[in-house]
């Protein structure tokens, strides 16, 4: 396994929260989708990997390279795509690309011109003309127009009607079997269930998971009761909701078996949520 980003014990301290000894690291080529409510510590962790702020302890190296020494090369290779991100909305996209490329040093005009084609982007435009699907877009087009190897993607699908979601996971999807990595933020978890290669589960500044989607799914399945049920109060049930015929709550698949409760595969969105009520 190539691994082309390496964090290990990442510290942000503030008053209320502190982002505790996070430690994780992005597949070469593979899609890690990273989740957690609002507040988690998903934004301080992907600020700090793009050294838009200072961590109060820990390493953070991309390609071996640490990046207090090496940012300005990193960045090279780094695209960042956020639907926060704003333009200035009545500058013509033509110039904010120009602007764009005297950043980088191996732009790619060929490549430029191929993605506005297939995104179909008009550079005429300015970004205010744009609905919010098409600024992703335009964001992906000067990503991939300087040859980045890792794209940090923090909320891209956020309020996009499903056609447009389900054309940016197309593209997403063919990037990684381009080889590129994806880093993918998201409240949206069933777009991670369609695209996601790994998982990354923050809670209250610590990481809970860090591991194959396949295997943070298959680590719990989901039990539909009623309160007369006679497992109803068991201790190994995990983060117990209400539901329109009785309750729910999420079992670890090896203590599935210790239970008299009919249970079922959960989706991400169903594991995240209960997680959170037990958090």
């Amino acid at each position: 396994m190539n691994t082309i980003l390496d964090v290990t014990d990442l510290v942000k301290v503030y008053p209320g929260f502190t982002l505790d000894h996070v430690s994780f690291s992005l597949e070469e080529g593979k899609i890690t989708g990273f989740i957690g409510r609002n507040g988690a510590g998903k934004t301080t962790t992907l600020h700090s990997l793009l050294s838009l702020l200072t961590p109060d302890g820990g390493e953070i190296r991309f390609w071996g390279m640490d990046i207090r020494e090496h940012e300005q090369e990193i960045k090279q290779r780094i695209g960042f795509v956020s639907a926060g991100m704003s333009f200035y909305t009545k500058q013509k996209l033509r110039k904010i690309t120009a602007i764009t490329r005297s950043f980088y040093d191996n732009w790619d005009g060929a490549k430029y011109q191929s993605c506005l084609k297939v995104f179909s982007l008009d550079e005429n435009k300015t970004p205010e003309m744009l609905s919010n699907g098409m600024k992703i877009k335009y964001m992906l087009a000067l990503a991939l127009s300087h040859n980045a190897d890792l794209l940090i993607l923090d909320e891209p699908t956020s309020g996009l009607d499903p056609v447009s979601r389900e054309e940016l996971t197309e593209i997403f999807l063919q990037l990684s079997e381009e080889g590129k990595t994806i880093l993918f933020s998201t409240h949206i978890t069933s777009d991670l269930d369609k695209t996601a290669d790994n998982i990354l589960y923050i809670a209250g500044g610590k990481l809970r998971a860090a591991c194959s989607l396949k295997e943070f799914i298959a680590s719990y399945l989901l039990a539909e009761y009623t309160k007369d049920d006679a497992d109803a109060a068991s201790p190994l049930l995990i983060g117990v909701r209400r539901s329109k015929e009785g309750f729910t709550a999420l079992v670890r698949t090896e203590d599935a078996g210790k239970l008299s409760l009919p249970t079922r595969t959960a989706n991400l969105e169903e594991i995240m949520v209960h997680l959170e009520k037990e958090a």
